[in-house]
């Protein structure tokens, strides 16, 4: 059960993250400003002007396999160059090719054997992984290695692995409007919403707070209305899994809407807040799961509930919808990526409030290896 006045008490919620994870999660816009600075000083931006065969983005476990989603989202149908994403560097891939990975284990043999393979055969490499290690050393002198200058808890550098794709792909120029370098524009958003979620924010105040208490003793189904806002989901559920031991669907709203058994859930847990329903009047029996919570998550202009319905056929309005148009205003230069941004940030400092909150993961145990990232 969650404990909702612990959320209220920031001097009980520091004493009790002895691993320092909310403070890992408030440095999202840090870690793109050092991936940024990182990416030059690798000379990512000598790659302007090339037109590769391919952009190849290698999803490892931990954050490159969100990352790898909300790049693809990103840069959609209109890519002027095929992105493929793989789980390890494939055989065909040759001088013509670029390839991003991300990981945070310095000892991930598969992809040090990969990204061995990819300089040999003469692949452009942008590499973000710790210095030490088979992986760092695989790339040696052949891969443009991104340090990893910031250390955090695991689970929480998906900021460094979509910050050093970004710079890849603005280096590329493969979107229609371009990116600022140093991606300022990202890393001031996150660092503001690192501020309202600070510990010492009421929950009335504090977005992250207030969603954990939404999710509290639910099981949440995270559907994305756009293409980001089920990518940045899928990182939703992935952060709720690690920081708070929950169990999380996600995917894209018109997808989820076949789920005929998701649907039926959520039309009677709809039926079960209502203050006139007779709770022995149950014709579907006890459930023992936790009932369902909808949340849409949205990143595009229009208004979410007409993208549901035109995607799903219907509206669900006991539906949540996370659509941060205050904070990041239509007409924005990439307001659909930075609300993306966003979003991850908030579900992983909600994550984090919620394994705390119920004590279902140790924090302490959360902070190792997070000091092996440092460069």
């Amino acid at each position: 059960m969650l404990d909702d006045i612990l959320l209220a008490d920031p001097r009980a919620l520091t004493a009790l993250d002895t691993g320092g994870v909310l403070r890992g999660a408030a440095t999202a816009g840090a870690q793109v400003r050092s991936a940024a600075q990182g990416a030059a000083d690798a000379r990512v931006g000598d790659l302007a002007g090339a037109r590769p065969r391919a952009l190849v983005l290698v999803r490892r476990p931990g954050a490159s396999g969100p990352a790898a989603g909300l790049l693809t989202a990103v840069l959609g149908p209109s890519s002027p160059v095929p992105v493929v994403v793989v789980d390890t560097v494939p055989s065909w891939i040759g001088p013509l090719d670029v390839v991003v990975a991300h990981t945070a284990d310095a000892d991930d043999v598969d992809l040090a054997d990969g990204v061995a393979f990819a300089v040999r055969r003469g692949a452009e490499v942008v590499l973000s992984a710790p210095t030490d290690g088979p992986v760092a050393s695989a790339g040696a002198g052949r891969a443009r290695l991104v340090e990893q200058r910031i250390p955090v808890p695991p689970g929480l550098d998906l900021p460094r692995a979509l910050a050093v794709g970004l710079s890849v792909v603005g280096s590329l120029e493969l979107l229609s409007s371009p990116l600022d370098p140093g991606l300022d524009a990202l890393a001031d958003q996150l660092d503001t919403e690192a501020e309202r979620n600070q510990p010492a924010h009421e929950p009335f105040m504090n977005p992250a707070k207030s969603l954990a208490l939404r999710l509290a003793d639910r099981t949440p189904l995270l559907w994305g209305t756009d293409p980001l806002g089920a990518a940045a989901a899928v990182h939703a559920a992935g952060a709720l899994a690690t920081h708070a031991g929950v169990v999380a669907h996600a995917d894209e709203v018109g997808r989820a809407a076949t789920a005929t058994g998701l649907l039926r859930a959520i039309d009677h847990a709809a039926r079960e807040s209502d203050v006139f329903h007779d709770p022995f009047d149950d014709p579907d029996g006890g459930a023992e799961a936790p009932p369902p919570r909808l949340v849409l998550l949205a990143t595009v202009e229009e208004d979410p509930g007409q993208v549901t319905l035109r995607r799903a056929g219907r509206m669900w309005q006991s539906a949540d919808v996370v659509h941060p148009v205050d904070e990041i205003a239509r007409g924005v230069p990439h307001a659909p990526l930075l609300r993306a941004g966003l979003l991850a940030s908030r579900f992983d400092v909600a994550a984090v409030y919620l394994g705390l909150a119920t004590r279902s993961i140790d924090p302490g145990h959360l902070s190792t290896g997070a000091g092996r990232e440092e460069s």
